[in-house]
């Protein structure tokens, strides 16, 4: 059923959410932090018994040069530079089986799946620890290391996605100017950072992306995960404004906000866990030509394989 406001007010919606005033010096810290401390990619050839897909175990260099797992998929015979498609995976997820996801290699794009690190245990595997402590949590990672911007795990997990689009970018068989990033949930919110954060990005197609606009999103669904964040705060009554402000660095409204690339967004009336009005909180911010994808009668499922057709459709027009 319908829990978020009517449909003709989502496009007139704008956020509470403000800028910090170091937003930018932060992130460009933190990045050529990650740059500075990477090494070579390494690549690796893996059987897989398919005849058109050629597959590649990838381990790259993510946060502080630490290691991070991918898959590499490409159409087998396929000539260089590709047009490549950098995805990220929903939460809980990782980089999955090596025989999942195949789309993207099979309409003749590159593709490069980045792990999830820390996850990769609630519905598909993973291969990518994350080395980080942090201080108290509840359970998940929505607060792991939420005591300060410094530790907050999605900063680690935000840099990883950033880097991954840098190497696919680097790699041999792919073309950097038609490189192109995607993801749901989860990995659409890291979709909408990733745009905020690399100009020159060529697309995005976030889809029902989670990590939008959370003074909000914390208060209109009791759905996980950002009810994590909920569940903190009532043990933590006094960390409200604190939380609130480390949170601010890592909200999709304030990447969207810096983000000039043609984007197609999808959001689902019924969605609990990703309210719609979450999600055009950062979709109303976007700078670069924009479309919308709004499914009436879905939940966080969005358009299912419609979200994937139609991210398609759009990566072959942008692209050319």
């Amino acid at each position: 059923m319908f829990v978020d406001m009517p449909e003709a007010d989502l496009p007139l919606y704008r956020s509470s959410q403000t800028d910090p005033g170091d937003f930018d010096a932060f992130w460009t810290t933190t990045l050529q932090q990650a740059r500075d401390a990477a090494s070579s990619p390494t690549l690796t050839r893996v059987e897989t018994g398919l005849t058109t897909i050629d597959t590649y175990d990838v381990t790259f260099s993510g946060f502080a040069g630490q290691p991070v797992k991918a898959w590499l998929r490409l159409p087998s015979g396929a000539r260089a530079p590709l047009p490549t498609v950098v995805e990220y995976v929903g939460y809980g997820g990782g980089r999955g089986h090596v025989h999942e996801n195949l789309m993207w290699a099979s309409a003749g794009f590159a593709h490069l799946l980045m792990d999830t690190r820390g996850q990769g245990s609630a519905w598909s595997t993973g291969d990518t620890p994350d080395p980080d402590g942090s201080g108290p949590q509840f359970p998940g990672m929505m607060t792991r290391g939420i005591d300060s911007r410094e530790t907050y795990y999605y900063r680690r997990l935000i840099t990883d996605g950033v880097r991954a689009l840098e190497t696919a970018r680097e790699l041999e068989m792919t073309d950097a100017a038609r490189t192109v990033i995607t993801g749901g949930s989860q990995g659409g919110g890291i979709t909408v950072a990733v745009a905020g954060l690399v100009p020159d990005v060529a697309a995005a197609a976030p889809y029902v992306p989670f990590l939008c606009d959370f003074r909000r999103a914390t208060v209109i669904t009791d759905n996980d995960p950002y009810k994590e964040i909920g569940r903190y705060l009532a043990v933590h009554r006094d960390k409200v404004e604190s939380v609130h402000e480390v949170l601010s660095y890592f909200d999709g409204v304030n990447f969207a906000r810096r983000a000039t690339a043609p984007t197609l967004f999808s959001a689902s009336l019924m969605d609990p866990t990703c309210p719609p009005s979450t999600v055009y909180g950062a979709f109303n911010e976007w700078q670069g030509d924009k479309r919308m994808s709004l499914w009436q009668y879905n939940g966080h499922e969005g358009g299912g394989p419609l979200d994937r057709q139609y991210a398609l459709e759009f990566f072959r027009e942008v692209l050319g």
